[in-house]
């Protein structure tokens, strides 16, 4: 019987030491978390993305404030009439010939606060003034807020 008594012992604390190191492991994990430091969106880059033959160039995005420059490149001049980026919003009358960059700034926003993530979808509305036909396109912007 004292054979079966120090098997048993020995796979106790063999549970036992293991069990303590993986708590300490979990413990070390999840203080990094608390503090950000395993946060992804410090990890994830920036990106602007609009539907083809529309390019967001640059962007910036400010507590208040949100500025858009976007490429005309559709072979022919569009008017753009609506743009909205998350919950801000503005009505435009720019007519962009193609291949021309032209900026959009949108006041008044709540984009959060400075040095924070942002995401939004941008909904952009469109006239075609070859063919008279209106459009609205959908893209997202990921950054963060300066």
């Amino acid at each position: 019987m004292r054979i079966e008594f120090k098997k048993s012992q020995a796979a106790m604390e063999f549970l036992m030491t293991y069990g303590w190191a993986i708590l300490v492991v979990l413990a070390a994990i999840a203080a990094l978390a608390y503090f950000g430091v395993l946060s992804p969106e410090k990890f994830l880059p920036e990106k602007c993305v609009l539907a083809p033959g529309l390019a967001c160039v640059q962007h910036k995005v400010t507590p208040t404030e949100t500025t858009l420059i976007i490429s005309n490149g559709f072979g022919r001049t569009i008017k753009i009439t609506n743009l909205q980026v998350g919950a801000c919003s503005g009505t435009f009358n720019n007519t962009m010939v193609s291949g021309i960059e032209n900026n959009f700034l949108l006041t008044g926003c709540s984009n959060g606060v400075s040095k924070e993530a942002f995401k939004g979808d941008i909904t952009l509305s469109y006239t075609d003034t070859s063919y008279n036909v209106t459009k609205t396109v959908h893209g997202n912007l990921a950054t963060k807020v300066e």
